[in-house]
């Protein structure tokens, strides 16, 4: 692949400082370095293991040459486009990691399979899989997708082969969005209502569903991006796969709150005939989450708790530590309840496990995986070694490490590692150090000067990207991006350093968020398809009031809020609740009943407000037509929503 030269050679060879001077939005080649060190990679692992191969095809009953899913209401926008991916085949090129595009190849299958008699996968319509089970009568469907395209487009596959057959019960296995999003795709709420089809979900699913992404729901959506690669080209130097699957498709979404709930293993439900007893593990993968058995035919699911990758005890978008001495015992816990009882394993992704030896035995590698991270991090802390320190000198072991369902597509020792750190002793490492840094700007233009000054990293850094350096590169420069974002030789050496180790990096995530660091470098960040920040109308009309409050209190601008007190009740009509928000030292409180010295009294319904925030009507249209009436002094309302910051969506991450 050509590359521009732009601005001064750096030392060392000339392929290498060519890689380091590639011109806006074309990929640099990989570096000798980065081909060396991928070489190096494939040595050390059984890449020609056929196993995953065999398994991702098993029991295919057939797909479409041509996979791209259009979006409901953005005509000519794809919401998933497999095609996108044919590239994906054959040999590793020098811009990938060769496990890393094993792994690809492999998340590129789709179609419907039959797992074992009655049950069935559609694979490769979404990140995830929806699972069917053949009941008496209809389907039993598990994890209806992401979005409502892919789901019914999925459902059509499945009817297209196997015929009609009426949709009998719902399970989502976890309160992650790619497995309940697509539910309008499969039925309707007023199907729901009249058949009385159940939803079946474990406790605490519709709060952690609605409310683990709503706090911090901007930073969540724009690391996102980052993460998934979203924003990055299908190409061999742009995005290949996520690990996990091929990406996070777009497209229309909604929830139906479940209608029953587990929460107690060994919980027995018979679901158009098929008897299914469940396993509740709350706090592994998800908040909430359950995996569960179909004795009678002798198949287990064990949602997303055990996949073909080491998941992730810290995701990169942004979420609560998990707990991996929990998710440990949990899976435990399953080989227990149900492995000598199964003769298939399947998941919320990835392909499944046949046989109970084979099956069992990739339990127990699950199991270790997260038992060995969660010890041996510790052991080590108890040893005085930081998060940093745990993170270079921590691996698996080599009957770990040689397994795929437990290479770090996903997840990572390094990020995994450190999540269980902070678990237990939070951000500080203990160096009084650490304990109240400059932030990046200002640190930034100190450690410029105590350095030399730009032109002087400049010409160390050179040397460090000929000599394959790419970690400390990317590391030192990031002082001098921040003290000067305007240095494009600064910035450009990142982003070429961003690029190789994106080439290297094992992980889906970490190439996509390295190869987005350099695309917003290089100043070619395109802006995310969507609305601007906010809620989606769906997932704010699920969240209850005070958690709708809790939403208002974290956009709420602290600083320009000092010095004003007030209060507002609320009176919905359509279920005559009552609640006062009241405002002093800059923070929002609220209590569920009026409060006599409110200012201002607003009545409306519960669908009036999510529109307001939605901002799918304003507030004067709403008062117009008397949507909500208010009584007192309007001023105190005006004066609230004045202070709600909306965020930002497209903020800078690897510029200040």
């Amino acid at each position: 692949m050509s590359s521009q030269p732009r601005g001064p050679a750096p030392v060392g060879s000339a392929e290498d400082a060519d890689a380091s001077q590639t011109g806006r939005g074309v990929p640099n080649p990989a570096t000798t370095a980065t081909r060396a060190a991928n070489a190096a990679f494939a040595d050390g692992l059984p890449l020609s293991d056929p196993g995953d191969f065999e398994r991702v095809e098993r029991g295919r009953i057939g797909g479409l040459d041509s996979l791209v899913i259009p979006h409901d209401h953005a005509p000519g926008r794809a919401v998933w486009d497999m095609d996108a991916y044919r590239f994906v085949t054959g040999d590793a090129p020098d811009t990938v990691n060769p496990s890393l595009w094993r792994q690809a190849r492999l998340n590129t299958a789709h179609g419907l399979y039959q797992v074992a008699d009655r049950v069935y996968q559609v694979r490769g319509y979404d990140i995830s899989n929806i699972s069917l089970i053949a009941g008496d009568t209809g389907w039993i469907v598990i994890d209806p997708l992401t979005s409502t395209e892919t789901a019914r487009a999925a459902m059509a596959l499945a009817t297209h082969h196997l015929g009609e057959r009426p949709v009998k019960a719902i399970i989502y296995t976890h309160s992650h969005a790619d497995h309940f999003m697509g539910a309008l795709g499969v039925v309707s709420r007023q199907q729901v209502a009249d058949e009385g089809i159940p939803i079946v979900a474990p406790v605490g699913f519709l709060k952690a569903a609605v409310f683990e992404n709503v706090i911090a729901g901007n930073a969540m959506l724009r690391r996102a991006a980052y993460m998934y690669g979203n924003l990055l080209p299908k190409r061999p130097a742009g995005q290949v796969d996520c690990g996990l699957g091929k990406t996070v498709p777009g497209g229309s979404t909604g929830i139906i709150a479940p209608t029953h709930e587990i929460g107690r293993t060994g919980e027995e439900l018979v679901l158009d005939g098929v008897r299914v007893v469940f396993q509740y593990t709350p706090d592994t993968e998800a908040p909430a989450e359950m995996a569960f058995h179909f004795p009678d035919l002798r198949a287990l699911c064990m949602a997303e708790n055990c996949t073909s990758v080491m998941h992730n005890l810290y995701t990169l978008r942004g979420a609560e530590v998990r707990d991996a001495l929990a998710w440990s015992k949990y899976v435990n816990e399953a080989i227990e309840l149900f492995a000598a009882g199964s003769d298939v394993l399947f998941a919320s992704h990835h392909w499944p496990r046949f046989g109970t030896d084979e099956l069992t035995a990739y339990l127990r590698t699950q199991r270790d995986t997260y038992r060995y991270l969660h010890d041996q991090t510790m052991r080590l802390a108890n040893r005085g070694l930081t998060s940093l320190e745990i993170a270079e000198e921590l691996e698996l072991p080599v009957d770990l490490a040689t397994e795929f369902s437990s290479r770090g597509y996903y997840g990572t020792v390094s990020h995994n590692s450190r999540a269980v750190y902070q678990k237990y002793l939070g951000f500080f490492d203990g160096n009084p150090a650490n304990l109240h840094p400059l932030p990046p700007e200002p640190a930034g233009a100190r450690y410029v000067e105590y350095m030399g000054g730009a032109d002087a990293i400049l010409e160390r850094a050179r040397a460090d990207f000929a000599a394959g350096e790419y970690r400390w590169v990317a590391q030192v420069l990031g002082h001098l991006v921040f003290a000067d974002p305007g240095n494009t030789g600064a910035r450009e050496l990142q982003a070429a350093a961003f690029e190789q180790l994106g080439y290297q990096a094992e992980s889906g995530p970490w190439r996509n968020f390295y190869l987005t660091g350099a695309l917003e470098l290089r100043g070619g960040m395109p802006t995310a398809p969507g609305t601007r920040p906010g809620t989606r109308a769906e997932v704010l009309a699920a969240m209850t009031v005070d958690m709708v409050f809790d939403l208002l209190a974290v956009r709420l601008d602290g600083p320009g809020a000092a010095g004003i007190s007030l209060a507002v009740n609320w009176h919905f009509t359509d279920t005559d609740e009552w609640w006062a928000l009241r405002l002093e030292h800059s923070a929002l409180n609220y209590v569920t009943r009026a409060d006599p010295d409110a200012g201002v009294t607003i009545t409306l319904t519960r669908g009036t407000l999510d529109a307001v925030l939605t901002e799918t009507v304003t507030i004067p249209d709403a008062l117009a037509d008397g949507r909500i009436v208010l009584d007192g002094d309007a001023g105190a309302l005006v004066t609230l929503f004045g202070l709600l910051d909306p965020g930002e969506r497209d903020f800078a991450i690897a510029l200040p």
